[in-house]
């Protein structure tokens, strides 16, 4: 496993649940961290307090990526904060609402596709440059889901066929990026309680159900798909690439 000790991280939706943890992993393990942010500054600036304590580097800045211009600026923001980029970490991502299939309108099915896989686009495509420059390989980690491989719960149709995309365009761009030392892997986490998305998009009802059916009999937490999230780092220059790691109890088992 690479040391991290130094390296250069830029992660999307860092402010809370998965993201903000898996920020707080990496600045534990010595990296320099730019966050991006959609809602909400306290938890980047939790983050880049951690830092300066630990003696460390980090910053956050705000972009909707889902726009083109505002991700350009905020990745490029980002690679000159940390003078470069070893370390992609495409976090932002979510359901939206529950809608079942005849209540899917045009307009919901193109929000869902740009916040799952739209940003992913526009900050993989503008960070490219800069992990290609990584002298040691660069390592770039897609958050999928459970839903993603299993296709989801009623009502979330359209975010679990994003998902899965996800998880398409994980191997296909590690095909394509391998030639520049670049590992491509992704994470499927399930029931990852205390974030936003299970918050509000999932009822204590749902939840027990869900956790009576896994075999470690918990559900998840943001810590443990962040743990994940930091070996995967780690193999900027390792030979794990093309890779989905499922974080889920045991309940989905391929």
């Amino acid at each position: 496993m690479g040391k991290l000790s130094g390296k250069k991280v830029f992660i999307t939706g860092a402010e809370q649940g998965i993201g903000k943890a898996t920020a707080k992993e990496l600045i534990e393990a010595g990296c320099d961290v730019y966050l991006h942010y959609f809602s909400g500054e306290e938890g980047p600036k939790e983050l880049v307090e951690l830092a300066n304590k630990l003696g460390q580097r980090a910053e956050y800045g705000y972009a909707d990526l889902t726009k083109e211009e505002e991700t350009q600026q905020c990745v490029n923001a980002a690679a000159e904060f940390l003078g470069g980029i070893d370390i992609l970490i495409n976090n932002v991502g979510g359901i939206i609402a529950r809608k079942w299939l005849g209540e899917i309108d045009k307009q919901f099915w193109q929000t869902v596709i740009d916040v799952n896989m739209t940003t992913m686009l526009n900050v993989t495509q503008n960070a490219l440059p800069y992990l290609k420059q990584a002298k040691d390989g660069a390592s770039i980690i897609n958050l999928a889901s459970l839903a993603g491989r299993s296709g989801g719960h009623a009502g979330s149709l359209v975010y679990s066929m994003t998902k899965g995309a996800v998880l398409t365009w994980t191997r296909s761009l590690a095909a394509e990026l391998g030639e520049h030392g670049i590992r491509v892997n992704a994470v499927a986490p399930g029931l990852i309680l205390g974030t936003r998305f299970h918050n509000q998009h999932t009822t204590k009802e749902s939840a027990d159900e869900t956790i009576r059916s896994i075999p470690l009999g918990r559900a998840g937490s943001s810590e443990d798909v962040a743990r994940v999230i930091k070996f995967l780092a780690s193999e900027y220059d390792g030979f794990v690439s093309g890779a989905t790691i499922d974080i889920n109890g045991g309940v989905y088992r391929m």
